[in-house]
């Protein structure tokens, strides 16, 4: 099934400063005048493409020089859900970027310059579109798009790494300056901090990203992929409360170091839903040794999440840091942001986190990726058409982070 086009507004936070990032100066465009060119306003525009799993997205992205702030017009985007007890597969996946991503750059220009019939002509400066890290098939139906257009209207493409995308569009949500960032989404799990010219990653993920985990045990229960596996684990352990408290079940809790497993644990938790005790409807419960879905939901997720709270703050500690942003789908999730400002406040620090608008994958956010490598002029994200093959693997410290400046961290 896919998800519908809202005809609802898809941006409509006010624009964000760029002081509080503490970022370098922004160069004025003259000097990269053979690169991209602003609008007559002096205003640059962004187009950002993302679809590198089953979210495609477009976002319209403006910098305006005046007010020194940075604000999203437009971030529609549509979903492939898949039927319950199935993944989605890169070919269905790709199927649907594909039948869906031109209606939705004319519904994010049209949202972004709703009085003008060719704004691309007057407005856009350049595309940016996910390079990588991400699934082949959809990865390479956007950047077809991308590459497309870019020929079309004669602008410049931007390659962007997807999960500095996550980060960028966290900092400048949160305003947060120098977070360390938990990075936690369906294909990837990462504790990250900036050092030297780099997200340096501190600790991740030995084995499978803790969505993918989420996502394949709610397969396993029969819970459903609308509007997410995840979120509906979320609904199902929010049952747990003090009237009516739900029953936890020891899970293995695998932290190794700065990283952590899950792999073993989803072994585990599917082994216990072909046990006797299991029932699935919390009316069929008999007896105190059985155990249903919910408690299983909530069991998972306060185990995962704690190992994940453990981590990030063994990097706080590390690099001296006293804030957190967490990015990513999994990022939405309620308890891990109670969890996680929980350990923050002891800490004295501050949680910076957002909801689904920016983390789950988005194209405002690879617009805004987009945006910093236009300005500073990146020459590994502005790319020639030769160098716009997709790669399914694209570590976050490949990139070199020519926006930020490159004093050394604490930790360096």
């Amino acid at each position: 099934t896919m998800t519908s086009l809202s005809s609802s507004s898809t941006a409509t936070d006010p624009p964000c400063p760029i002081a509080p990032l503490h970022n370098l100066p922004i160069p004025p465009p003259s000097h990269f005048a053979h690169l991209y060119k602003p609008n007559s306003s002096g205003q640059t525009v962004i187009l950002g493409i993302e679809g590198s799993a089953n979210k495609c997205g477009v976002g319209v992205l403006c910098y305006n020089p005046t007010t020194q702030t940075y604000q999203t017009l437009s971030n529609p985007r549509k979903t492939y859900v898949s039927p319950a007890g199935c993944g989605f597969l890169p070919k269905e996946t790709a199927w649907h970027h594909q039948a869906h991503v031109v209606a939705l750059i004319r519904a994010a220009l049209s949202e972004a310059f709703p009085n003008e019939t060719h704004p691309h002509k007057t407005h856009l400066s350049a595309i940016a579109f996910t390079l990588g890290p991400g699934m082949g098939g959809p990865l390479r139906s956007c950047a077809m798009a991308a590459r497309t257009l870019s020929l079309l209207w004669k602008v410049p493409l931007i390659a962007v790494n997807h999960c500095i995308a996550h980060i960028e569009m966290g900092r400048v949500a949160t305003s947060a300056s120098d977070p360390v960032v938990l990075y936690v989404s369906g294909g990837n799990t990462q504790v990250i901090a900036y050092s030297d010219g780099r997200y340096r990653i501190f600790g991740e993920t030995i084995d499978i990203a803790v969505g993918n985990c989420l996502d394949r045990f709610a397969r396993v229960v029969g819970l459903s992929n609308d509007p997410s596996p995840g979120y509906n684990i979320e609904l199902e352990a929010r049952k747990h409360c003090d009237e009516k408290p739900l029953k936890f079940v020891e899970l293995p809790y695998v932290v190794k170091g700065m990283d952590v497993s899950f792999s073993g644990l989803l072994t585990f938790i599917e082994d216990l839903t072909k046990k006797k005790e299991f029932v699935k409807n919390g009316d069929e419960k008999q007896g105190e040794e059985q155990f249903t879905t919910a408690d299983l939901c909530y069991s998972l997720q306060e185990t995962i999440f704690a190992m994940l709270v453990e981590i990030t703050e063994r990097t706080m500690a590390h690099c001296g840091q006293n804030s957190v942003l967490i990015v990513g789908g999994v990022g939405c999730n309620k308890r891990l942001q109670h969890m996680m400002a929980d350990m923050v406040a002891d800490r004295g620090g501050t949680l910076c986190a957002m909801d689904h608008r920016y983390c789950i994958d988005n194209g405002a956010m690879i617009a805004q990726a987009g945006m910093f490598g236009l300005q500073f002029g990146s020459e590994s994200m502005l790319v020639k058409m030769e160098e716009t093959q997709c790669t399914q693997r694209f570590r976050t410290d490949q990139v070199e982070v020519v926006w930020r400046p490159k004093t050394r961290g604490k930790h360096a």
